[in-house]
């Protein structure tokens, strides 16, 4: 019986190993390009989630078309806001947490964490 609700809500699982995937590359990986690839796996799942939580088998996108004007023919339109929303936000931060990268490195010239932190120990002892 578990097995089967795992077939019919696959792609619910895809997005938690998705994130799963995202969130151990953000924790293990010491290179920072590699965590905001982490991060953007994670962000990419949540909005999979939203957008699967959101549509609703046989129902339409909210534009009323033909004069039906049914809520019950429609999907909910405010995951679909969501997930616009955050892409929006998400390549933002990216573009941020990028801009950063490039500022360690052409400091440090290692995108190594440990070997920056290292550094910046060696900076504030002299």
């Amino acid at each position: 019986m578990d097995v089967m609700n795992l077939f019919r809500n696959y792609e619910e699982a895809v997005a938690m190993i998705l994130f799963g995937i995202g969130f151990s590359n953000l924790l293990m990986q010491k290179n920072l390009i590699k965590k905001i690839i982490g991060m953007n796996i994670m962000d990419t799942s949540v909005y999979l989630f939203l957008a699967v939580k959101g549509y609703i088998e046989g129902h339409k996108a909210p534009i009323v078309v033909d004069g039906v004007q049914s809520v019950e023919a429609y999907i909910n339109p405010i995951p679909s806001g969501l997930v616009l929303t955050g892409i929006v936000v998400s390549v933002s931060v990216s573009a941020l947490m990028l801009a950063l990268t490039i500022r360690l490195y052409r400091r440090y010239h290692t995108l190594n964490l440990d070997e920056i932190s290292t550094l910046l120990k060696k900076e504030e002892k002299s």
